[in-house]
C-alpha cells in the first residue's frame, strides 16, 4: 500500500515542521481531573490520519483515534477540566481535542508552549486537509486503512490468510474458492501476496457496482462512455433536473471525470459516472437547500427553533454531571434556545443545576460566559436563554449584573427601535442578539407609557411565579413542601432584561385569544401539549401563529430520553426542547429538520401554520385549503460497506432497510425491505416501498439500516433523516450516520426516488 500512503503523507508532513514533530512524537499529560494527570506518549502515524498514544490499560499497550474523529482543537484553559488545573499548568501549554458526536473531550498538557503549538497547528492542518479531500481521495484513504488493518505482520504485503481475515472484517461472507480466484487474478506478480496496485485491483473487483453499471449501460451506445447528450438525457429523465441541463452536464464531466481523454470528447466514463453518483450532487439531499434559502424576515413565531432541554446536563436528570460543555455542544449543533435552571448558591453567586437532585452544580456566570463565547460561531441568528429562576431577589440582581457585564451589547435589553412594538421581530432583525425568556414585572407596553418609577422589586402572581418552571421541578419542590403560597418576588434589574419573551402561565386557548400578548410565551410538558393537540388541534395551530410556545420532556424521563418532536411541529410549536445529549429517533428528526437552511437553527414554518385564518388541523389535513397530497415511491437498490455492529470475529451483518415517514398522524408510516443474509459489504435488494403523504410540507423521511436478528431485537447499523421537501429525485446515494449523528464513511445505501402529485 506504499503508493497510497505516500499519496497521503505527500499532503501532510513534507515541509511542515509541525507534522514532522508530530511524526516523531511527544510526551504529554492526559488530564481527567485535578487528581488524574498521567503521562502518555502521543505520535502521528505515517498515514497522517491516525494518532497513536501509549496507554497502560491492562491488556492494551496503546490506543489510537482517527484525525477524522476530531471536530475542533481548543487552545488554553477552554474546558472545565483544564480550568480546574489552571493554577498548576499555564494556558499556553494546554489544549483540548473535541471529538465528534457525544464522545468525551481529550484534555492535554504539553511539556512546553512550543510543543503545544506544534500539536495545535499540526492537528488543524490535518483537519483542513481532510475537509479538502475529494471523494476519490477519501475512498483511497479508506482502502489504505483496510490494508493496514489486514496486514498483520506489517510487511506491506497481504497473503491469502490475511485477505480472508480482511473479508470478514469488511463484512463480506465469501466462499474460500471464490475469494482465492479473486486473489489469484489480482496477484499479477505471482508472488502469492498482494501489494500496492494489486490490492487496489483486488478491491475494485470486490466492489464492482453492477447496479450502477446497469443504469450506465442503459444510456450509453458503446457501453464504454456516456456522451454529453446521453448524460443530459439521464439528468432529464431519471434525475428530473430542470434549468440549464446542457451546462450542468458539462460541469459534471469537468468535476467528476478522471480520464482526460474522455473530457476532451465531452464524455463520461463509468468511473466518472460512479464518482458523480457518490458525490454531494448525487446524494439524496438537495444542495440548493444546504445554505440559508428561506425568508428570515418574518416574526420569530413563524419559525421552528432548534431547542435544548436542561442544556447543562451531560447525562441523566437525577445524578448526571452538569457542565458548560453541554452549552458548547448544543450551540455548535445550531441550537438556538438553551435552558438555564438558576438557584441561590454560596458566596452570593447563583448556580445552575437540576434542583433537588444529585446532579452536579456549575456557576451561572460560567454559563453566561460560555453562551457569550459560542452563541454565534455556527449561526448568526438570535439565541434565546430560557431561564428557570429559583433565586431570591439578591442573587437575581447578581444574575442581571452578570448578563449585562458579560454579554454587553449582545444582550437585548430594549425593543429594537425603542418604540412599542405590535409584533415579534424577525431572526434577521435580531442577528447577533441574545434574548432572555423569563418572568417579567408587568408588560412590554408599560415601558413606553411613562411608568418609569417602577419599584426595585415586585411580586408576581402565583400563576406567573410558576410559569417558567418545568413541571418536574414543581413536583420535586411540592414533595419537599417548598412551594410556599406567598408570591415570588422579582428583581427589577432581571425583569428589565426580558423584552420579547415573557414567560406566562397558560389558562386556555380562549383566554389567550382574548388576553394574551404577542411577546408572551407559555410552556407545556409533552403530555399537556399532546392533550391540547387531541382536543383542539386547530386552536393550538392558531395560537402558535401569533406567539411562541415551548414544549419540554415530561419529568418522568429521568434517563434523559426524548419524545418525538414531530407531533409538536405539526401544531406549529416553535421551541420543542429536546435532550441534546441523548442519541435516538428524537434527535435524528431534530438534526434532520435543521440540517437545511444553513443549519442556522431556524426553519420557516409552512404557510398554513403561519396564517391565523387557515385553520389547519393536523388531525384532519385533508380539510385544509391548500391540501395537495403526494405519492412517494422509494426503490431501495443496494448497500455499500455497511459497518459491522457485532464485533465477534465471524459475525456478518444481515441488513434490512426500514423507511419511516414522520408527519401528521395520517402520514405516520413504516415499511421494510427483506433482509439479505450475511452481506454487509454490498447487499442488493431492488425492493420498492410506496407511501401516500397528505401533508408533504411537514413530512420527514428517516432511513434506518438494521442487522436482522430472528431471536432478539435487530441491531442498529446506521440512519439518515431529512425533510421530504429537501429530497432529490432519481438515483441517489444516502450516506449513513451513526447513532450519534456522525458520519460513518463510506457506508451508504443506493435508492431511486419518485414523488408524484395525487390530485
Amino acid at each position: 500500500m506504499r503508493r497510497h500512503q505516500m499519496a497521503f503523507t505527500g499532503r501532510g508532513p513534507n515541509g511542515d515542521e509541525n507534522l514532522q514533530s508530530m511524526l516523531v512524537g511527544t510526551l504529554m499529560r492526559k488530564i481527567k481531573s485535578r487528581t488524574w494527570k498521567k503521562q502518555r506518549y502521543f505520535k502521528l502515524e505515517d498515514d497522517c490520519m491516525t494518532i497513536w498514544y501509549q496507554s497502560r490499560k491492562a491488556g492494551n499497550v496503546h490506543s489510537t483515534f482517527s484525525v477524522s474523529d476530531v471536530e475542533a482543537i481548543r487552545e488554553g484553559h477552554q474546558s472545565e477540566v483544564l480550568l480546574s488545573i489552571a493554577d498548576e499548568f499555564p494556558a499556553e501549554r494546554c489544549f483540548t481535542l473535541v471529538f465528534r458526536g457525544r464522545r468525551g473531550n481529550l484534555d492535554l498538557v504539553a511539556e512546553s508552549a512550543e510543543e503545544a503549538q506544534s500539536w495545535i497547528r499540526g492537528m488543524r492542518k490535518l483537519i483542513e486537509n481532510l475537509e479538502n479531500m475529494g471523494e476519490r481521495e477519501k475512498l483511497d484513504q479508506w482502502i489504505s486503512d483496510w490494508f493496514k488493518k489486514a496486514d498483520k505482520n506489517n510487511d506491506g504485503r497481504m497473503n491469502f490468510k490475511e485477505v480472508q481475515d480482511l473479508l470478514k472484517m469488511m463484512n463480506v461472507d465469501m466462499n474460500g474458492h471464490h475469494a482465492h480466484r479473486l486473489f489469484t487474478m489480482a496477484d499479477k506478480s505471482r508472488s502469492g501476496t498482494l501489494e500496492d496496485d494489486e490490492f487496489v485491483f483486488f478491491y475494485k473487483m470486490l466492489t464492482q457496482r453492477e447496479d450502477v453499471l446497469r443504469i450506465f449501460q442503459k444510456y450509453t451506445v458503446d457501453s464504454q462512455k456516456l456522451s454529453q447528450s446521453h448524460l443530459e438525457d439521464f439528468l432529464r429523465k431519471e434525475q428530473l433536473e430542470r434549468g440549464n441541463i446542457q451546462q450542468h452536464a458539462k460541469q459534471l464531466i469537468e468535476n467528476y471525470e478522471p480520464s482526460d481523454r474522455a473530457k476532451l470528447l465531452n464524455a463520461m466514463t463509468f468511473d466518472g459516472f460512479l464518482m458523480y453518483l457518490g458525490s454531494a450532487e448525487g446524494s439524496i439531499f438537495n444542495p440548493q437547500r444546504r445554505g440559508v434559502y428561506q425568508d428570515m424576515s418574518q416574526p420569530l413565531c413563524h419559525y421552528f427553533i432548534s431547542s435544548s432541554h436542561n442544556t447543562y446536563l451531560m447525562e441523566d436528570q437525577l445524578r448526571g454531571q452538569s457542565s458548560v460543555e453541554g452549552y458548547i455542544r448544543a450551540l455548535n449543533r445550531g441550537c438556538r434556545c438553551v435552558e438555564v435552571d438558576c438557584w441561590d448558591g454560596a458566596n452570593g453567586e447563583p448556580i445552575v443545576y437540576h434542583g433537588h437532585t444529585f446532579t452536579s452544580k456549575i456557576l451561572f456566570k460560567d454559563v453566561v460566559s460560555t453562551v457569550g463565547n459560542y452563541a454565534f460561531k455556527v449561526s448568526e441568528y438570535p439565541v434565546i436563554l430560557s431561564i428557570e429562576n429559583h433565586c431570591g431577589v439578591e442573587q437575581q440582581r447578581v444574575m442581571a449584573q452578570h448578563l449585562d457585564h458579560i454579554l454587553g451589547d449582545k444582550l437585548l435589553k430594549s425593543t429594537l427601535d425603542g418604540k412599542a412594538p405590535i409584533r415579534l421581530p424577525s431572526p434577521e432583525e435580531l442577528k447577533g442578539k441574545i434574548l432572555l425568556k423569563a418572568k417579567k414585572i408587568g408588560g412590554l407596553e408599560e415601558s413606553f407609557n411613562g411608568m418609569v418609577e417602577n419599584p426595585l422589586t415586585e411580586e408576581v402572581s402565583d400563576e406567573d411565579a410558576v410559569a417558567e418552571m418545568d413541571e418536574d421541578n414543581l413536583h420535586r419542590e411540592s414533595v419537599r413542601h417548598r412551594v410556599k403560597k406567598s408570591k415570588q418576588r422579582l428583581s427589577k434589574e432581571l425583569s428589565d432584561c426580558v423584552v420579547y419573551c415573557k414567560s406566562v402561565h397558560f389558562s386556555s386557548f380562549k383566554h389567550s385569544r382574548i388576553h394574551s400578548k404577542f411577546y408572551e410565551v407559555a410552556s407545556f410538558t409533552e403530555s399537556k401539549a399532546r392533550k391540547h393537540l387531541r382536543e383542539a388541534g386547530a386552536e393550538f395551530v392558531h395560537h402558535n401563529s401569533r406567539q411562541l410556545t415551548r414544549v419540554y420532556p415530561t419529568g418522568f424521563r429521568t434517563d434523559s430520553s426524548n419524545f418525538n418532536p414531530q407531533e409538536m411541529w405539526n401544531a406549529g410549536c416553535q421551541i420543542v426542547a429536546l435532550n441534546f445529549q441523548t442519541a435516538g429517533e428524537g434527535m435524528d428528526l431534530n438534526d434532520g429538520l435543521f440540517s437545511q437552511n444553513g443549519r442556522c437553527g431556524y426553519i420557516l414554518k409552512p404557510q398554513f401554520l403561519r396564517e391565523a385564518e387557515e385553520r389547519f388541523d393536523p388531525e384532519m389535513p385533508q380539510k385544509g385549503a391548500g391540501y395537495s397530497p403526494v405519492m412517494l415511491i422509494i426503490q431501495v437498490i443496494s448497500g455499500q460497506q455497511l459497518p459491522k455492529v457485532n464485533l465477534k470475529k465471524d459475525s456478518i451483518v444481515d441488513p434490512l432497510v426500514r423507511v419511516e415517514i414522520h408527519g401528521v398522524p395520517m402520514d405516520q408510516a413504516k415499511q421494510e425491505t427483506r433482509y439479505i443474509e450475511n452481506n454487509g459489504f454490498n447487499p442488493v435488494w431492488y425492493d420498492t416501498l410506496r407511501f401516500t403523504i397528505h401533508t408533504p410540507e411537514l413530512a420527514m423521511v428517516r432511513f434506518v439500516v438494521e442487522d436482522y436478528d430472528k431471536t432478539s431485537r435487530n441491531d442498529f447499523v446506521g440512519q439518515y433523516t431529512l425533510p421530504l421537501s429537501c429530497m432529490q429525485q432519481g438515483y441517489r446515494h444516502i450516506y449513513l450516520l451513526s447513532k450519534d449523528g456522525t458520519s460513518i464513511p463510506p457506508a451508504s445505501i443506493f435508492v431511486h426516488i419518485r414523488i408524484t402529485g395525487l390530485k
